[in-house]
C-alpha cells in the first residue's frame, strides 16, 4: 500500500543488506587496494601529462565503491537473481581483478583488456537498469567516467612503457 512504511523487521533487513553490500564492495576494494599497492614499479614508469596525483586515488575509489554498493543493493532488492544483478556481479569481479593484474603481476596489456571489458560491463549495467531504476543507473555514471579515464591512463602507460 502506497504511503505505508514497511514493518520494522523488514526495514531492518533492508538496511542490514545495504550494510553487507557496503562491506563487500568497500571491504573488498580496500583489501585488494592495500594488497596490491602500486609501489616502486609504478613510480618508475613514464607517465602521461594527465596522470593525477597519487593521493586522489584512495578518496575517488572510496566514493565510487559506496556508489557501486548502493546501486548493487538497489538492484538486488528489485531482483536478486536477475540479469542486472548478474551484470553488477560481473563488473565487481572485473574491478577486483584489475589491480592485481596491473600492480601485482605488472601486466599492463592484460590489465588494459580487463579494464576495457569493465567499462563495457559498466555501460551494460547502466543500460540494463535505466528504465527500472534510474537512480541505480545514475550512481554508475561517475564510475563509468572514472573507469573511462583509468582506461585511457592504462593505455597511455602501456604505450609509454
Amino acid at each position: 500500500m502506497r504511503g505505508v512504511a514497511p514493518p520494522q523487521g523488514e526495514c531492518l533487513q533492508r538496511y542490514l543488506s545495504l550494510l553487507l553490500f557496503l562491506v563487500l564492495v568497500l571491504g573488498g576494494g580496500l583489501l585488494i587496494g592495500f594488497a596490491t599497492l602500486p609501489g616502486a614499479w609504478y613510480a618508475s614508469l613514464a607517465k602521461p601529462s594527465f596522470n593525477p596525483p597519487n593521493w586522489i586515488f584512495a578518496p575517488a575509489w572510496t566514493l565510487l565503491y559506496v556508489l557501486i554498493a548502493v546501486a548493487g543493493w538497489r538492484t538486488w532488492l528489485r531482483d536478486p537473481a536477475g540479469t542486472a544483478m548478474k551484470i553488477w556481479g560481473a563488473q565487481l569481479v572485473l574491478n577486483f581483478v584489475w589491480s592485481p593484474i596491473i600492480f601485482g603481476a605488472k601486466m599492463m596489456g592484460p590489465a588494459l583488456v580487463i579494464i576495457v571489458l569493465l567499462l563495457a560491463v559498466i555501460a551494460l549495467f547502466i543500460a540494463s537498469v535505466w528504465t527500472r531504476d534510474r537512480l541505480a543507473a545514475w550512481l554508475f555514471v561517475p564510475y563509468a567516467a572514472w573507469v573511462a579515464f583509468a582506461t585511457l591512463l592504462n593505455a597511455s602507460l602501456l604505450w609509454l612503457n
